[in-house]
């Protein structure tokens, strides 16, 4: 009978256990399971998998389009306007209906395919022992107690307790956010709580092998991994995922819904008060209810959504939801990772120290492009030779390999020796001849105890030189001389002072210090060499600094979120010094506040934590629970706030947020399935055109709206004044639902994806709580409805006195048509004159607004068409005259801007003598 094998996080501290008790606890052997054993576990334990979050199905997002309460207001006036006999009424709204679902559709089901065709496997194959053999299996077959064969550029398939290991480093920046490279080892540790990054002998799902070769009995898979244990954070990050621009929306809504019921209890009430017949009131209500809600806003909304992603995609920014666009836009905060968000995700030596002597390095990355300059000049002969002899310990202590491949230089192996390779290069040795001079024959592998490695070359005469990389305090005290300009001198105590003193100053600039030593030894079997015997008696040569460049594009991004009012927070697992020298450099922080730890994150409260957020621009070695709660505060003290990352400890907190930014390229699956926007080009500065795009889309939907809801007050009033008064009813419902299909369809359309104004990112960000209906719109719309219906009016008390009451309803249903149309080149902008914005800019909305009005003045000479909207005949001359008259209220909105620039620029000129 097989055993059951279901291992619980956490449950056994495998770190502190001998392997052979860790194989004995999951029964297994070095050979592995039998593939018997391995199937039952499979079967009984389910695939090496991480729980993928919930599809949704496509009648799901179908049912989505219709949770808006304006939706629900037009399902319900087309019901009962079909009810009644108007077909056409009713038709148009279902037609409206259907529009804006169908389009909203198509949209969230092409961007679920899109993020479909980005998920890629990240380890779809995993060598292991079965049974003693050697095999190659689908990473999802993994299960506990199967042996993993490792070596450089594996991805590790599941947590695993080390057997054996050979110069193993791992690259965790995925899974704790340290970019380097970290060295394992199979000993045991000691018993009791050892921290995630700490765990040596420890190897974990997600991770990858950046040098040497190993075996692990693995001891968890899926949800019980680390990696799981974040993914499953992210169901616990998730709170109300509704944007501000549905919620603004959904309250307009209700606002219109409580209007049209007003408006049917006043007709009601004076209609029957006169006499009026119950069904001609009903139909006439309903009529005007209609016309008091914009059918258009809906369908309007979504194309105005659906343009920006289109042109967001074009920009690399893939969004998984409609409208997470204009979520960006309203952003305030932007939180960020470092490693590979910011920075490049390559370490880069940047400066060298030989012989009391700073050089700089030139050149980004691991490609050979770059010099090593001193005070920007070429270093003379004797600073050559000393940089040589400081070239051969980088390049000859490392066994790391840089390659190009497509274009780009990547490494083989560990990063920071990729980086010290690339320096050497550039100090004037190269690895070919270094090889050839002086053959490597044995290596003391660098460990956490140490902090040094050491590589034993032949020297041409038979000796060996062992060349010695490590951590300057730790090397130092090793070393009894020291190479200098006279040649090697035995070191002093005022000399180990100066060079330690030079080790704080390039600390200080965010550089990672190694000391670079050497010693000549006499020729010995390198089996009979120790640690002990050989990393003594010294020669100090020299050291190396170097970090994580920033990108070249992130420091221009971080410049114009901070013009547009947006904060940029920068949250990494790296050291705080690191973290705080990228941050000025990059522009983030500008004060001289210390970073927030982790440590000292987790002793503040969250209402204490919530009070420190708004002032901390830099958290550094912070967990995946910890960027979680900065979130979380953030979000409590009034921000909006966007997360970006790549790493799987990033992805509980993108999913906490206001929107979640994955990295495309760099990305891990669990952080992309989490995200709300996508960069499918890793580049930080796609979030700034990602938050014009938005800001520019709330635009365009605030005005629209505006423009909606103007025209439809003028209607209200106008049909409210004369039911008051007891004037015969100014419009008939075909004319009311024309006039809201000529305003609400294609023109708010053109209005919805007009240009976004060139001064849209030098504003600052909404508030969370700002209504988009608020008082300088609702003052704006009010005398545009009051001008509209007023004009509208007056028109109607003139022709009822002069012709005939089918002669006035026409008149007022072409000039209210004219005023809705007009008006819309007006409504552009709302500080501009409507002769400062180019007509060109939006040739859609020139040419619906002209074939409009041509159809509107064929109704007046078309027989069929006279019958079908219940017009009388008019002459061209006197349709003229009605078009002039559908100019007032643009005319009268333009004199009230020309009024208000003038007095803002008498404002501003006295403001600047006063000063």
């Amino acid at each position: 009978m097989s055993l059951e094998v279901k291992p619980v996080r956490n449950a056994q501290a495998w770190h502190a256990l001998a392997a052979e008790a860790v194989l004995q606890s999951v029964t297994s052997t070095a050979a592995g399971l039998s593939a018997i054993e391995a199937a039952s576990r499979l079967k009984a334990n389910g695939p090496n998998q991480l729980k993928e979050g919930k599809r949704i199905s496509v009648l799901q997002m179908l049912l989505g389009q219709f949770k808006s309460v304006i939706i629900w207001v037009l399902i319900v006036a087309g019901t009962v306007a079909a009810a009644l006999g108007e077909v056409i009424d009713a038709i148009a709204i279902f037609a409206l209906i259907i529009l804006n679902a169908a389009i909203a559709l198509y949209q969230e089901f092409n961007a679920e395919k899109s993020i479909a065709a980005l998920q890629k496997l990240t380890a779809p194959n995993t060598k292991v022992r079965r049974g003693g053999q050697l095999v190659s299996l689908p990473t999802s077959d993994i299960v506990v107690g199967d042996i993993l064969v490792l070596e450089a550029g594996d991805i590790v398939a599941a947590d695993a307790r080390l057997l054996h290991s050979a110069s193993l480093k791992c690259v965790e920046a995925a899974l704790t956010g340290e970019s380097k490279a970290v060295k394992k080892v199979p000993a045991v540790l000691p018993n009791g709580e050892v921290a995630l990054g700490d765990r040596k002998n420890m190897i974990f799902m997600g991770t990858s092998i950046a040098a040497g070769t190993a075996q692990a009995v693995v001891v968890a898979t899926a949800m019980n991994t680390e990696l799981g244990h974040i993914a499953g954070l992210i169901d616990d990050a998730s709170m109300d995922t509704t944007t501000p621009l549905q919620k603004k929306l959904d309250a307009v809504g209700k606002i219109l819904v409580w209007a049209a019921l007003g408006v049917i209890a006043l007709l009601f009430g004076l209609g029957l008060f006169r006499g009026t017949p119950p069904l001609e009131l009903f139909m006439t209500s309903i009529s005007l209810a209609v016309a008091v809600v914009p059918e258009g806003l809906p369908a309007v909304v979504t194309v105005a959504l659906s343009m920006g992603v289109m042109r967001m995609a074009r920009s690399k920014a893939l969004m998984r939801k409609l409208a997470a666009v204009e979520t960006l836009g309203s952003t305030s905060v932007i939180c960020t990772d470092k490693t590979g968000t910011l920075t490049v995700g390559e370490m880069t030596v940047r400066a060298l120290w030989v012989a009391d002597q700073s050089y700089q390095v030139t050149g980004e990355g691991y490609g050979p492009a770059g010099a090593v300059q001193v005070n920007g000049a070429v270093p003379g002969a004797a600073e050559a030779q000393l940089l040589k002899d400081l070239a051969a310990v980088l390049l000859g202590s490392n066994r790391t390999q840089v390659v190009e491949k497509a274009g780009q230089w990547t490494t083989l192996g560990d990063p920071t020796e990729g980086a010290l390779l690339v320096a050497g290069t550039k100090a004037g040795t190269t690895r070919a001849d270094l090889e050839k001079l002086m053959p490597e024959q044995g290596e003391l592998p660098f460990d956490s105890t140490r902090k040094r490695g050491t590589v034993l070359r032949k020297t041409p005469d038979g000796n060996l030189r062992a060349l010695v990389n490590g951590a300057p305090g730790i090397v130092l005290k090793l070393c009894t001389s020291w190479l200098t300009r006279e040649g090697v001198r035995p070191l002093t105590d005022a000399d180990r002072e100066h060079i330690l003193a030079q080790t704080s100053t390039m600390a200080k600039s965010a550089l990672r210090v190694l000391a670079a030593a050497r010693r000549d030894l006499p020729a010995t079997p390198v089996t009979e060499l120790t640690a002990e015997t050989v990393e003594r008696d010294l020669v100090f040569v020299g050291l190396s600094g170097m970090y994580d460049p920033p990108r070249p594009e992130a420091k221009i991004a971080v410049a114009r979120c901070i013009s547009a009012g947006v904060r940029v927070v920068m949250i990494t697992g790296d050291h705080p010094e690191t973290a705080r020298a990228i941050a000025r450099e990059i522009g983030i922080s500008r004060t001289e506040h210390a970073p927030l730890t982790g440590i000292e994150l987790q002793a503040l409260t969250d209402e204490a934590l919530r009070a420190r957020v708004p002032t901390v621009d830099v958290y550094a070695r912070v967990t995946a629970e910890d960027k979680l709660r900065i979130v979380r505060a953030l979000k409590a003290s009034g921000a909006v706030v966007a997360m970006t990352g790549d790493g799987v400890n990033d992805a509980p907190a993108i999913k906490g947020a206001d929107i979640g930014i994955a990295m495309g390229i760099g990305g891990t699956e669990v952080t992309k399935q989490a995200a709300d926007m996508i960069i499918t080009d890793d580049n930080f500065a796609t979030i700034v055109v990602a938050v014009e795009e938005g800001r520019g889309i709330y635009d365009n939907i605030r005005k629209t709206l505006q423009y909606l809801l103007a025209g439809n007050t003028g209607e209200l009033l106008l049909m409210t004044a004369c039911a008051v008064i007891g004037l015969p009813v100014p419009l008939l419902p075909i004319h009311l639902l024309w006039i809201n299909l000529v305003t609400d369809g294609l023109p708010a359309f053109c209005l919805a994806t007009d240009r976004i104004d060139v001064d849209v990112m030098k504003r600052a960000p909404r508030p969370r709580t700002e209504k988009i209906t608020d008082g300088g719109f609702l003052r704006t719309m009010g005398f545009t409805g009051l001008i509209t219906g007023g004009t509208g009016f007056v028109v109607y008390l003139y022709e009822l006195r002069t012709s005939t009451p089918e002669l006035a309803r026409t008149a007022v249903f072409s000039v209210l048509v004219y005023a809705e149309l007009l008006r819309s080149f007006g409504a552009r902008s709302a500080t501009r004159p409507v002769w400062k914005v180019s007509l060109w800019t939006n040739r859609n909305l020139l040419l619906v607004v002209g074939a409009t009005i041509g159809f509107q003045i064929l109704t007046h000479h078309n027989e069929w068409l006279e019958r079908f909207f219940k017009t009388s005949p008019v002459s061209f001359g006197e349709g003229a005259v009605m078009l002039a008259l559908g100019l007032i209220p643009l005319a009268a909105l333009e004199a009230i801007k020309v009024i208000q620039n003038a007095v803002k620029r008498r404002s501003t000129v006295q403001a600047t003598a006063g000063t």
